[in-house]
């Protein structure tokens, strides 16, 4: 299967950066699973919407500017600032999602409607994602993020573990829990950058979340979690870019049925064997 996706240069690059995002997706998603953070994840996923507009139109004046990178600095400033304003006002965190990410998403609007020339598929592009297209130097900047997401979660494992399951606790014996969430959030924002050229801005919750919850139904541990969330993630981008290449279907949206289906797959599968444990009990 692998031998038949590495057979193009596109699909190579489409491979290449799946799995990278597949690796980010495990790690960071479960922590979105593990401390419920699904809603302000996919707050700040449409937020980096207001990043793409403006990377788009500044592209035209500088050089070195890509909507990638718009997205990157626009979506890493939209999660601390969702943060700072939840710790530091009386606003809810669900209204302050709210406002950041309808703000965001209309700044993207904005910016791309007066960026001179643009063509209305680029836009479909990062709303809907287009892994097939994506280049090299995305790729290579795809790789960075993820191994600064690997080091700071390494560095920061036990205090995020700690945030995560107690975060009262967590500040009594005193560990800073507010920069740790706020790092969190940036470690999210990383994540949905990696995210928005592979399945798009509209669905990257899901591919955030999926793998996850899916590797939640078969342990408890942090680590085993992360590296089964990862493997399942991986699995689905493999999966997901060759049904998309044989029915010549969008690879984004395919990416994430068939984590879905692997999702619902193993929901059956650990009920049915806990009914045939149930039944054994009985019996003995």
């Amino acid at each position: 299967m692998i031998e038949a996706l590495m057979q193009y240069e596109f699909m190579r690059n489409a491979l290449w950066a799946g799995l990278l995002a597949a690796l980010a997706c495990g790690i960071i998603g479960t922590y979105v699973v593990v401390k419920r953070m699904t809603f302000i994840s996919g707050g700040i996923s449409h937020a980096s919407f207001g990043g793409v507009g403006i990377g788009y139109y500044l592209a035209h004046y500088i050089s070195w500017m890509t909507p990638v990178i718009g997205a990157l600095i626009f979506t890493v400033a939209s999660a601390l600032g969702i943060g700072t304003i939840v710790k530091r006002s009386k606003l809810t965190e669900d209204t302050a999602i709210g406002i950041l990410w309808s703000v965001g998403m209309a700044i993207g609007v904005i910016f791309i409607g007066i960026t001179p020339g643009y063509v209305i598929s680029d836009l479909f592009g990062y709303l809907f994602g287009n892994i097939l297209i994506v280049p090299t130097s995305d790729i290579i900047m795809m790789a960075i993020l993820d191994a600064i997401i690997i080091a700071v979660v390494v560095l920061l494992y036990k205090e995020f573990f700690a945030l995560s399951f107690d975060q009262e606790f967590s500040t009594a014996i005193g560990i800073p829990t507010g920069r740790l969430y706020l790092m969190l959030l940036g470690l999210i924002a990383l994540t949905v950058v990696l995210l928005i050229r592979v399945v798009g801005i509209i669905l990257i919750i899901a591919l955030l979340t999926i793998p996850s919850a899916t590797a939640r139904q078969y342990t408890h541990s942090m680590k085993k979690m992360m590296w089964l969330s990862i493997l399942i993630g991986m699995a689905s981008v493999i999966g997901g870019l060759r049904l998309s290449y044989e029915l010549d279907i969008a690879s984004g949206a395919t990416i994430i049925l068939f984590s879905g289906i692997l999702f619902l797959a193993s929901t059956l599968f650990t009920r049915f064997c806990r009914r045939q444990a149930s039944v054994e009990n009985t019996k003995a």
